[in-house]
């Protein structure tokens, strides 16, 4: 079994020599990324196809130019790697897997630098990047597994100023825990951000109330302040730090929960939601993005694949709350602000709790009949597959 790579991620302290060539790095790497997808945007217009090889010749060129010879003074690895990150995003364009590569913004787009082997050293826990003399002030949050190498180094600094790097190698700690029986159906929510099949509910922490307050108050003051000048960059930075407080905070809770739902159950059944349509729900939109429902649903399937546990997602059409989960009767309405309610057989239920369990006894019947982690939007009957298994997967949940 190959070992799985996980990156690494620290917080560091660069001295003023390394900040500012940290900054020029950023500045280069986002330079040559907008010129050569200008380029390859211009080829693309006259029906020429220009690949990574062709990109790098251009750089070769355009570091020859008395304009552009500055390109020259920082690392040319990072630049290398910006071309080969434009070439993914080419890829995955042409694969439909997202949409046509855009320009890097100067104050918008997130300043990181990627160093590849030749372009750092590692020894006896200091790491010096190309160009640098001192090797770097790491706080080491936490240890590298024994004897690991990083195969990347990637630094990057945020909207509020912090310095990171991450270290990308291979962790021989991780694999797959023993297999066990237990499975869960889970349902996100608002009220509670998640309810199990097993009735427990887990509250919903709400990051960004906390801290509603503070933030008002430092945007108010933000706004205040005159275009371009330095009290507006402080005010800016001191607005980033409280957002950066609200995702440290909601992204180290997600961690802590998906990792105890991964070690407790070999499947998690999930809904696949369409959360960036339900976003645009202006009444609703700032709990869900405080939720972080994607984020959760992505750390539970990366964290499944490395421990051998399973992830299914069930059709997002499929009527989990208003269907009877012990006799499989579907209601005719059910208005979000009804949270329990009493079937035609007599049984009364949570509406959440209920949810969790059709989605659990569903997620069985989509694995029994082959369907993936993804559900298929369209299968030859012109049904998902948990559309298809709805009846049988939901009519007496307790003998499944």
């Amino acid at each position: 079994m190959t070992c799985v790579k996980r990156a690494y991620r620290y917080r560091f302290y660069p001295t003023d020599a390394q900040a500012a060539e940290l900054s020029r790095t950023f500045g280069c790497v986002r330079k040559v990324y907008n010129m050569a997808l200008a380029a390859r945007t211009e080829a693309w217009a006259r029906q020429e196809r220009v690949n990574y090889n062709a990109t790098s010749a251009m750089l070769t060129a355009w570091k020859k130019t008395e304009e552009l010879a500055y390109l020259n003074e920082v690392s040319s690895v990072p630049l290398q790697q910006a071309l080969r990150h434009l070439q993914v995003a080419f890829t995955n364009f042409f694969g439909k897997r997202a949409k046509y590569p855009r320009f890097k913004s100067r104050k918008k787009s997130r300043k990181s630098a990627e160093y590849t082997t030749s372009a750092f050293r590692f020894r006896d826990g200091r790491l010096t990047l190309a160009k640098m003399t001192d090797p770097l002030d790491i706080v080491w949050s936490r240890s590298l597994p024994e004897g690991a190498k990083p195969s990347t180094v990637t630094v990057s600094q945020d909207s509020a100023g912090r310095w990171f790097v991450s270290m990308l190698c291979e962790d021989p700690g991780i694999k797959p825990l023993p297999a066990t029986d237990a499975a869960v159906g889970i349902d996100v929510g608002l009220d509670h951000l998640l309810t199990l099949s097993t009735g427990e509910k887990i509250a919903n922490p709400r990051h960004e109330r906390r801290d509603r307050a503070r933030l008002a108050l430092a945007q108010r003051r933000l706004a205040k302040k005159d275009k371009g000048s330095a009290n507006r960059a402080k005010a800016r930075r001191k607005v980033a730090k409280i957002h950066a407080r609200i995702a440290d905070r909601r992204r180290d809770a997600l961690h802590k929960l998906t990792t105890r739902l991964v070690r407790e159950n070999q499947t998690l059944v999930i809904e696949d939601l369409t959360v960036r349509n339900m976003v645009k729900n202006r009444t609703l939109a700032r709990a869900i993005s405080d939720a972080s429902w994607s984020e959760f649903r992505g750390m539970l399937e990366y964290k499944a694949a490395w421990y051998g546990r399973e992830v299914i997602a069930v059709d997002r059409f499929f009527p989990s709350s208003k269907l009877c989960s012990h006799c499989g009767t579907l209601a005719d309405k059910l208005p979000l602000h009804v949270r329990t309610w009493t079937c035609d057989c007599g049984t009364t239920h949570d509406r959440d709790v209920n949810a969790a369990k059709n989605l659990l006894a569903a997620g069985r019947a989509v694995s029994a009949c082959g369907a993936g982690v993804r559900p298929q939007r369209r299968t030859p009957g012109g049904q998902s597959a948990t559309k298809q298994e709805t009846h049988g997967a939901t009519r007496g949940v307790s003998r499944l």
